[in-house]
């Protein structure tokens, strides 16, 4: 008897042990994520190394096809304009960094020189905060004015990443609006906003299911493990007692 009782113990010990892990790893991978290593200015290539990749996703967040797309259009810009636009994705930041002092850096450190940085464009983007900034050399303000940079900033580059983190969409329309404006072709402003309220469905994402089934689950289990054992013993000792009282009686 006190075997079994051992038996049962160790046996409900040991699988609460392994579930209280394995709940504690579900959880921890639901609300925690393992923050991105953050990219510095001097993480950043040097512009001969880059040559004439014009956009840089150190994010990863867009496709090749989408990347050699806006490298060619960029680079047909400057074949025929001798204006160059340059495009940074970065996942994050250093701490206490900005997408604004971020790119005013890497502008200086790409172009130290005044003479170099007149005709130039440079975009920088952190996923992260999905928080970007534009900056422009003299030759180019007559045509990117403050008001049009704040629109392909905050109207064609996000709008797209506000619906869905849709980036290749809002990588495209950022380049192509900015080859029309710097190529001398009317301003075709940002894309039109689509209210699809109406159209999002009212059910769960699938993401959301699995975690709550899983936690269910693990949940479930937990109680099975504690439950089934103490059940068993009840059982044991009710027959135990009666197979007593029958020896008795006998």
């Amino acid at each position: 008897m006190k075997q079994f009782v051992n038996y049962l113990l160790d046996w409900q010990k040991n699988v609460f042990q392994r579930l209280t892990i394995l709940l504690t790893i579900i959880i921890s991978g639901i609300l925690f994520t393992i923050p991105a290593v953050a990219t510095g200015l001097y993480e950043m290539p040097s512009l001969q190394t880059i040559n004439h990749n014009w956009i840089i996703d150190e994010a990863e967040v867009i496709s090749r096809a989408t990347e050699n797309t806006i490298n060619r259009t960029l680079e047909e810009l400057t074949d025929q304009t001798d204006n160059q636009v340059r495009i940074v994705i970065i996942r994050r930041l250093d701490y206490g960094e900005t997408s604004s002092s971020f790119a005013i850096a890497l502008f200086k450190k790409w172009f130290p020189i005044p003479q170099e940085q007149v005709n130039k464009v440079l975009l920088v983007l952190d996923t992260l905060t999905n928080d970007a900034a534009i900056i422009t050399g003299d030759k180019i303000k007559p045509l990117i004015s403050d008001d049009i940079a704040n629109s392909i900033v905050s109207e064609t580059l996000m709008l797209p990443l506000r619906n869905g983190n849709k980036y290749n969409q809002s990588l495209l329309n950022t380049s192509n609006r900015m080859f029309a404006v710097l190529s001398g072709q009317p301003d075709p402003g940002p894309p039109a906003i689509v209210d699809n309220r109406q159209l999002e469905p009212n059910f769960p994402k699938a993401e959301d299911i699995d975690q709550g089934n899983a936690i269910a689950w693990v949940v479930g289990l937990l109680i099975a493990a504690t439950i089934i054992p103490m059940a068993t013993y009840y059982i044991y000792q009710i027959n135990q007692t009666s197979s007593d009282g029958q020896d008795n009686l006998s």
